[in-house]
């Protein structure tokens, strides 16, 4: 394996071995790792609930739209979970394309940023509520991007689940590990 001729450095050649070339986000898609880690970090719940924000919630972290036409202690069928999930990662893909912009990333780059879009919300992500991560985009600061990662409120409260997501997703971004790190200690 050759290192791309515009790309130097003995960290860049490291990590080229290890994970590839950093694509446009726009050519990437949600692993199948990620898939699992949101799964497990989500669970799966067939009838509507109260997210920690009050937000009503059902399946893999659905949130409820007015089209669902779900109320409180509602129930789903398993193919519904699974429509609402592929919808809902499919949104956030989309926009963690749109969030990255023309900079590259690797794969775990790009379902770091899936699982943050995912998880908060792409309005949460934009310029106005996140320029650091945005700006940190803009200059492909990978480290400032990692910095960034890290949502730990809801309903104006941390969250102790939500500091354990962006401990995950941080780990998922800088290091490309997966595993829950609740489970690893």
């Amino acid at each position: 394996m050759t290192v791309p001729p515009d790309q130097t450095g003995e960290s860049y050649q490291a990590d080229y071995l290890r994970y590839g070339s950093r694509l446009h986000a726009s050519e990437l898609s949600a692993s199948a790792d990620l898939r699992e880690a949101m799964i497990e970090e989500e669970g799966v719940r067939q009838r509507v609930y109260r997210d920690v924000a009050g937000y009503l919630t059902v399946g893999i972290g659905h949130l409820i739209r007015a089209s669902d036409k779900l109320q409180l202690g509602d129930r789903i069928s398993k193919e519904q979970v699974l429509d609402f999930f592929e919808d809902d990662l499919s949104r956030a893909e989309a926009a963690a394309a749109r969030l990255a912009g023309d900079t590259p990333l690797y794969q775990h780059e790009f379902d770091a940023l899936v699982d943050l879009v995912y998880n908060v919300g792409e309005g949460n992500v934009s310029p106005t509520k996140s320029p650091r991560l945005n700006a940190a985009l803009q200059g492909a600061d990978y480290d400032a991007i990692a910095a960034e990662l890290h949502y730990t409120t809801a309903g104006g409260s941390v969250a102790k689940g939500l500091v354990n997501r962006s401990e995950r997703r941080a780990n998922i971004f800088e290091n490309a590990e997966y595993a829950d790190p609740r489970h690893t200690a």
